[in-house]
């Protein structure tokens, strides 16, 4: 178990996500898939604002208790 908090993670994979984005062997190999870097991105700050948020987020999602 991770002694980080779940927004620290969310930080950390950003950072990576940047480093990955940023290295030249990435970039060598023209990587083409469905999901994006970019659509990565716009997940981990979802994540983070939702770890982060003061509320019931799973409102939000549909689920149900």
């Amino acid at each position: 178990m991770s002694a980080n908090s779940l927004p620290e993670l969310v930080s950390l994979a950003q950072e990576l996500l940047i480093q990955i984005r940023q290295h030249p062997q990435f970039k060598g190999l023209r990587f083409d898939c469905d999901v994006a870097l970019g659509d990565v991105k716009q997940y981990f700050n979802y994540l983070e604002w939702a770890a982060t948020a003061d509320l019931e987020v799973s409102r939000f999602e549909g689920f149900r208790e």
